[in-house]
């Protein structure tokens, strides 16, 4: 009784530390709103999750669009058990001591098992290969979702054994609705704060939303946070609108916040500081975003920078991206670390880059023809007309450097390449 007690309390210590949005979401039909064409009492999804029979199934959508939401309803309806993963923190060998879990409980209790993947287009081939033996052979219902169109991210053995459900952005009723209910609810929301709202601020959070019902919580939260120490704690359009510009600065992971925490990373690798470079890397980590991003980054940075003074970075910075194809996350993370500190720490030069710069400026100039010394001649027509005429094949070169021009006569002899760089 006593440990119940505490379970409990610590439950509702956990509750009233969680943001807005992860406290409001619904456990039942009744209070999730939108997505009415996927469970409206007559679909088949709707049916499958009230009749405890669902089969695997992939939802996509865009963020906010019910989908965790939609999962965790069935995890309050079913008599399976419902272990749940997020495939940004979890590693494959989590997700396998999981499905042994669920053979033995079908096999000793014949109770089913459903496993939650969010974000499962995080999980590259090998990984989503090793779940396609137990979806196959019904040892655990997959649940997998994704902002990512399954075609592309999803293997085509996983997603022929699922059903695909589509969510789409969440309409203006059906987000009004959800920041009502957040307004009103006095144990999991704002209704003891003594907030009210005009109609038009209503509406303004529901055109910062644009469909997305955690961006509109959330938005909601940091107004009443504001708010919190005021006495007039009446929300209208004009202080909203003010309030709501700065919190898209400050949360926008896909804004200018994104592009400012790459750009530190990069300089960080530039300066040959690797602590720097590693807090940067860890911010993208955590945040969630796509580590084949970070990578694509490292292979540009590893030429870009770095160059010829040492050729084995681009071969490293391949590696870790091969490597996140392979492993995959959690892990991954360590062949990222190990490439970024190899980066950082690397000579610099961008005499290669800077050299393709002044090259490009002369190409911009016109399209010269090709010096007929330098063209070759693959008909007698072509000889006749002098392609190839005295050209000098190096290897018969003793010094093995021909006296030769490799430029249109229009552009005449250039340097752009200094090694020194």
């Amino acid at each position: 009784m006593m440990q119940d007690l505490f379970d409990e309390n610590l439950e509702k210590q956990l509750l009233e530390k969680a943001p807005l949005a992860d406290r409001m979401r619904p456990n039942d039909f009744k209070d999730f709103f939108g997505q009415e064409q996927l469970i409206g009492e007559n679909s088949p999804l709707y049916r499958a999750i009230k009749n405890d029979n669902l089969t695997s199934l992939i939802l996509w959508g865009p963020p906010g669009s019910g989908k965790t939401t939609l999962a965790r309803i069935v995890a309050q309806k079913t008599e399976a058990d419902f272990v749940k993963f997020s495939a940004v923190t979890t590693g494959i060998n989590e997700v396998r001591k999981a499905i042994a879990k669920g053979r033995d409980r079908l096999k000793f209790q014949k109770q089913r098992t459903i496993l939650f993947i969010d974000e499962i287009h995080r999980f590259n081939k090998a990984q989503q290969d090793a779940l396609l033996p137990f979806v196959e052979d019904g040892t655990v219902v997959l649940i997998g979702a994704t902002t990512e169109n399954p075609s592309f991210e999803i293997i085509s053995p996983l997603l022929s054994r699922s059903a695909v459900y589509i969510l789409k952005p969440l309409s203006s009723d059906a987000l009004r609705n959800i920041l009502i209910r957040a307004l009103k609810d006095e144990t999991r929301g704002l209704g003891n704060s003594g907030l009210t709202i005009t109609d038009k601020a209503i509406e303004q959070l529901i055109n910062f939303a644009d469909g997305d019902a955690r961006a509109g919580l959330n938005g909601l939260e940091f107004v009443a946070n504001y708010f919190s120490g005021e006495k007039n704690r009446k929300i209208e359009a004009k202080k909203l609108s003010e309030i709501l510009k700065e919190h898209a600065l400050r949360y926008d992971k896909k804004g200018e916040e994104h592009y400012n925490v790459i750009s530190a990373f990069i300089k960080s690798m530039r300066d040959s500081d690797p602590n720097g470079a590693l807090y940067w890397l860890a911010r993208m980590v955590e945040s969630g975003e796509n580590p084949r991003f970070i990578a694509r980054r490292m292979i540009i940075f590893a030429s870009e920078d770095i160059g010829n003074a040492d050729p084995q970075a681009l071969r490293v910075a391949l590696a870790v991206s091969q490597a996140i194809e392979y492993v995959g996350l959690p892990e991954a993370q360590i062949n990222l670390a190990q490439g970024v500190t190899y980066l950082a720490i690397a000579p610099k030069s961008n005499a290669s880059y800077s050299a393709l710069l002044k090259a490009k400026e002369d190409a911009k100039k016109g399209s010269f023809g090709v010096p007929l010394h330098l063209r070759n001649a693959v008909t007698n027509l072509m000889k006749k007309i002098g392609y190839g005429k005295d050209y000098q094949y190096a290897h018969d070169v003793p010094s093995k450097k021909p006296v030769q021009s490799h430029f249109p006569k229009e552009i005449g002899e250039q340097k752009y390449y200094y090694p020194e760089q």
